[in-house]
């Protein structure tokens, strides 16, 4: 499966689809130039235990790495995944 990412005005979201049904998905907003709010995670029951809201969370992660911003994780699972993995601290804000 691969993820897709969209923005647009501001918000964008990284996420999954199959035969044009959404599987998964992370949103977010930008707050200024340099920062991102990552504001809601979500995944289908079908995948849940696959690890697919860490991969949404890596993906956005390599994205601020690549275009030097930094990520705010307002939504409580990206916020738990912050506070497990200290190896993506660099892009906290």
């Amino acid at each position: 499966m691969q993820i897709e990412h969209k923005q647009h005005d501001g918000k964008g979201e990284w996420f999954i689809e199959q035969s044009d049904q959404r599987l998964a998905e992370m949103t977010y907003s930008r707050a200024g130039d340099d920062k991102l709010i990552i504001d809601h995670t979500w995944v289908d029951d079908s995948l849940r235990g696959q690890r697919i809201g860490q991969q949404l969370v890596q993906a956005a992660v390599a994205y601020a790495r690549n275009q030097q911003l930094k990520i705010i994780p307002l939504c409580p699972f990206a916020k738990s995944v912050f506070d497990r993995d200290h190896s993506i601290h660099d892009v906290l804000a």
